[in-house]
């Protein structure tokens, strides 16, 4: 069997319950691996060094490490762990908790007044979102914006839609659940009562009731029985009387329970005193054995888990279109037997209206209505309950129960019903564009398989001309890099390989006219206020300058550059000017009377425009020679990297765009660590302009 790789509801309610223990703990420090993993560390004073792992990429998982076993810390932090270390550090976790039934994991932090929450999704593809006291992202790992829900920085966090809860549900409501049903115990068990299918299974093996009953067969004692069965599994969550295991097959590890599961009775199981620690235990285990498994392909992506993966989704995506289509029929059909039978639904209501008006309780209604019943009166016969704490009766509109509020006449309650049913189905079409783009992911990685194994001569290939080589297909791509003078500022290499470089702030641009402007080189700046100090060497630093003739199409580059990571693109503008001049003309000495503020200049003299600039930019990834991001004017760009983006002013926040380029390189290289390695969002984000970008197509 498949190793498991995702925690279901109830193993997340019975390891939420355990981490609760480390309330009160104190944050020294985050970091931020590869994108997916956060490391929180910790200090607690009975237990001293706690090490918080949440991890929502494959395999995902939320644990309180074994502190010998956390990774080492990755070099420089990204935007985003700086972001979560100056929010948390030296604040208190003051509660650990799940929402609701789900997939969803919150950590709350306090320091003083502050209070931030991380929000650690462990379902679907996976993400971490920063929220502050009022609720809104402050960043996330990944941006969603979906019909049913966004999760983007500055927005309010959405949570996904709430779905029932097995564990707190009464009798009563199962048993409407299940029979709602038309299909077996199980599948209504896993779906409609959102048990997930191992411990659906798990329930009808504790209950003795068979999983392949048809609903239409289960009598009241096998309801009993199941529920029985669910109950007690939810005291055990509730008082953490837990009993976990870690299951083997072959001598590895495929599952890690809060208990010992019927269903896993065939296995070898390994028992352990808390959940937490079993799972840290198999988390490690798991990624052990997979890196012993791949000894002969080290760099060998697990396709099969991925696709596995995205088809689950997939499967629990359309559960999910199903049940919305069905609720929103449900709705509509009772909106519709509203108007159907509208005298004698008017009637109910005003009935209980004036009762109200009268000054009688809900009780004394209830009776009444039952007395009418008994005296064969149609409407008091059409009412089922009275529920005094809502305001609402339930009546019975030919096979259907319908709730009413007698507050409200027949119409209102109607187009309440519609409304109802046009809510569902709007989360249905958010659903269908989920499983759009769920479906896409899998296409994309049974392609990246299917290019891996057209790649079946990897050794041969190693000995070839780079320029010979499918870098985006092969399997592993070697890392050469280098460090450059230059890498502090902003730069690229004209197509006639000439450097140009710029200013990020004032700083750089007073260093830039201050150290490295040189007689033979050419001086760039876009005619807007805000932009780059933009400098096309003609000579290496170190070298003697000399008289050199620059092409055309690189001065043009230049002129390019320079537009691009000015206000124009931050302004949302396609087009821009910039000027040239020689390096003669450029002055840190104002005119008299006039004051150059820190990284201004004085530019005297007839200058050279470039009018109409295009506010276009390529990101890519260079390979050959340097393995690195390189970022700047298309016609200089793409012909150096294997691939790239091409961007132009948009609605994406810079650190959003940079997850979109990531992620499509990821979608292109067969090497995901060597895309991680070399081409992150955060090194991204380094090439891309200030404000707002899109791709193009």
């Amino acid at each position: 069997m498949e190793p498991k790789r995702e925690l279901s509801s109830v193993d997340i309610a019975a390891l939420v319950s355990e981490l609760r223990a480390y309330e009160g703990a104190k944050v020294d420090k985050a970091y931020l691996y590869d994108e997916g993993l956060v490391r929180l560390r910790m200090r607690d004073f009975d237990r001293g060094r706690v090490e918080f792992l949440c991890s929502v990429e494959d395999p995902t998982f939320v644990v309180a490490a074994d502190p010998e076993r956390v990774p080492d810390a990755p070099g420089r932090p990204p935007n985003f762990a700086m972001m979560l270390r100056n929010r948390i550090a030296n604040a208190e976790l003051v509660e650990v908790g799940q929402y609701e039934f789900d997939r969803i994991v919150t950590l709350a932090f306090e320091r003083g007044d502050e209070r931030t929450t991380v929000v650690v999704e462990l379902f679907g593809d996976g993400n971490l979102a920063v929220l502050d006291e009022h609720g809104e992202v402050v960043d996330s790992l990944r941006t969603v914006r979906l019909k049913s829900r966004t999760v983007a920085p500055g927005a309010p966090y959405e949570f996904p839609d709430s779905r029932l809860n097995p564990l707190a549900v009464s009798y009563d409501a199962f048993v409407a659940r299940m029979e709602g049903s038309d299909t077996d115990v199980v599948r209504t068990l896993a779906t409609k009562v959102n048990f997930g299918g191992l411990y659906a299974e798990e329930v009808c093996a504790r209950a003795d009731v068979a999983k392949t009953l048809a609903i239409a067969d289960a009598t009241d004692a096998e309801y009993e029985a199941l529920y029985d069965a669910v109950d007690r599994l939810a005291a055990d969550l509730r008082e953490t009387n837990l009993d976990p295991r870690i299951y083997e097959e072959d001598e590895e590890v495929v599952d890690v329970t809060p208990f010992p599961l019927a269903e896993r009775e065939g296995l070898d199981a390994e028992s352990f005193d808390s959940f937490n620690r079993a799972l840290d235990v198999y988390v490690d285990r798991l990624e052990r054995e997979a890196g012993t498994e791949a000894a002969g392909e080290p760099d060998r992506p697990d396709f099969e888990a991925e696709i596995a993966k995205y088809e689950r989704i997939v499967a629990q995506q359309e559960g999910a279109i199903e049940e919305f289509a069905e609720e929103a029929e449900r709705y509509r059909d009772r909106a519709e037997a509203v108007y159907a039978r509208y005298e004698l639904v008017d009637e109910v209501l005003s009935t209980v209206r004036a009762a109200r008006d009268e000054g009688h309780g809900w009780d004394d209604i209830e009776d009444r209505l039952a007395e009418g019943a008994e005296r064969g009166i149609a409407a008091a016969e059409a009412v089922e309950s009275v529920d005094g704490a809502a305001g609402t009766v339930t009546v019975r509109l030919d096979d259907l129960s319908v709730g009413l509020d007698p507050a409200e006449g027949v119409e209102h309650n109607a187009d309440r019903l519609y409304r109802e049913a046009k809510r569902v189905e709007e989360k249905r079409e958010g659903a269908i564009e989920a499983v759009a783009e769920t479906r896409e992911q899998l296409e994309a990685a049974k392609a990246r398989k299917e290019a891996w194994e057209r790649d079946d001569d990897d050794a041969a290939a190693e000995d070839d001309d780079d320029a010979d080589v499918d870098w985006l297909a092969r399997s592993s791509v070697p890392l050469r890099t280098a460090d450059h003078w230059y890498e502090r500022f902003r730069w690229f290499h004209t197509s006639d390989d000439f450097l140009v470089v710029g200013g990020r702030d004032a700083d750089q641009n007073e260093a830039l006219v201050k150290k490295y402007l040189e007689g033979n080189d050419r001086f760039f700046h876009a005619q807007a206020h805000g932009g780059p100090v933009t400098v096309l060497k003609a000579t290496g630093p170190s070298e003697p300058s000399r008289d050199v003739e620059i092409p055309d199409r690189s001065l043009a580059e230049a002129a390019q550059f320079a537009v691009v990571y000015s206000s124009v693109w931050k302004a949302g503008r396609f087009a821009g000017d910039a000027y040239e001049v020689a390096p003669s003309q450029v002055s840190k000495t104002p005119e008299s009377g006039e004051y150059l503020e820190k990284g201004g200049f004085a530019v005297r003299g007839d200058r050279t425009y470039h009018r109409d600039v295009a506010c276009e930019a390529v990101v890519g990834v260079q390979v050959e020679g340097e393995t690195r991001v390189v970022g700047g004017p298309p016609s200089a760009v793409e012909q150096r990297v294997e691939t790239g983006v091409r961007l132009r002013p948009g609605r994406y926040a810079q650190n959003d765009a940079a997850k979109l380029v990531y992620r499509e390189f990821r979608e292109r290289f067969v090497d995901q660590s060597f895309v991680r390695k070399v081409a992150s969002p955060d090194l991204i984000q380094e090439f891309l302009p200030a404000g707002g970008s899109e791709m193009v197509d």
